[in-house]
């Protein structure tokens, strides 16, 4: 019997296919650094990652890092960042690795090379800009990189926080059926592409602008899939950041759409709990989880322009805060009423 049950552990066991997560290259002989160079920005170790600038004319007087989602780009920006360069805010969005004009399309990079990322392409940012306010965005699964990284021991050089609809659906806010076949595909199956099937693409939308969805869907350098072993690795992220939110040392505003069909209110809700006092929130009643994209987009750019300009100001928009965030609309009314 006891040979049997060994039998069926080894046959398990060697049926296990390898999570595959990228590395830190090898800066080859004569690296000179991390750099902005063209339509790209050379890495702490020499990779290239795709980027994409939106010049303010003129010296800016604020500066957005921009860290896109799942599967996105650079280009997720692109209303946001333009309407930030007209107010004279210069936008650096990277795409992320594994995702864009990035190298390692489709592999997952881990938290750590990410964030390491951001730290670097920040720092670049500050260097160029020195006397700008520096504001890192980061949205969707961008934003957990935000978390993460800001949380550390050796955040980013930046003076704001800005988390669009972070992703904070972790494992411990998952369901079981989710956990137990997540995991079973990514340690059996990891290398295997998972498309959503058309019954959940007709149900669930990022975005209520459908123009905006149809351009996404004709972009080549969008992934529409992703391997079990990047799920994987998105989900353990994840669960980092809905533990981290609120640990770093900058001024910092989450916003929330209520229509978010991507990241549950629960889990969500439960994040923001963990924001300081001091700290910002907007849940805007038409907002849809890629919320400088939806129809409303110009209430959400103008807030985010707002908070990186002075965080203590009353919100354009008058948006509340989102349920559960210690931070309630008080001290909005109160410096309302002072003529503030």
């Amino acid at each position: 019997m006891m040979r049997l049950v060994l039998a069926i552990v080894l046959l398990t066991l060697s049926a296990c296919s390898p999570m595959l997560r990228q590395q830190p290259l090898t800066p080859a002989a004569g690296f000179q650094g991390p750099r902005f160079e063209g339509g790209a920005v050379v890495s702490f170790d020499g990779a290239r990652l795709g980027l994409t600038t939106w010049q303010a004319q003129g010296e800016p007087w604020a500066v957005i890092v921009a860290a896109h989602g799942m599967n996105d780009y650079a280009n997720a920006f692109h209303f946001a960042a333009e309407a930030w360069a007209a107010q004279g805010v210069t936008t650096y969005a990277y795409d992320q690795r594994g995702f864009g004009r990035s190298p390692g399309r489709g592999v997952w990079a881990g938290a750590e090379l990410m964030s390491q990322d951001l730290r670097t392409v920040t720092a670049l940012a500050r260097a160029r800009h020195p006397n700008a306010i520096i504001a890192v965005v980061g949205e969707s699964m961008g934003g957990s990189v935000a978390a993460v990284a800001f949380a550390g021991d050796n955040p980013p050089p930046a003076d704001r926080l800005l988390l669009l609809a972070p992703g904070v659906w972790g494992f411990k806010s998952q369901p079981l059926p989710n956990k137990t076949l997540l995991w079973l595909a990514a340690n059996f199956t990891a290398g295997k592409v998972y498309t959503p099937p058309r019954w959940v693409t007709n149900r669930i939308y990022p975005t209520d602008n459908r123009d905006e969805l149809i351009a996404m869907g004709r972009d080549r350098l969008m992934i529409w899939g992703a391997r079990s072993d990047t799920l994987y690795g998105l989900v353990k992220l994840m669960d980092k950041a809905a533990t981290r939110v609120g640990d770093d040392h900058v001024p910092t505003f989450y916003l929330y759409g209520a229509n978010d069909q991507i990241i549950p209110k629960n889990a969500a809700f439960k994040a923001v709990k963990r924001l300081q006092p001091s700290d910002r929130s907007a849940y805007y009643a038409a907002g849809h989880h890629l919320l400088t994209r939806d129809k409303q987009r110009a209430v959400v750019i103008a807030d985010m322009l707002s908070f990186i300009r002075d965080p203590d100001a009353p919100l354009p928009s008058d948006a509340p805060p989102i349920p559960g965030a210690a931070r309630d609309a008080s001290r909005d009314a109160s410096r309302r009423a002072a003529g503030l």
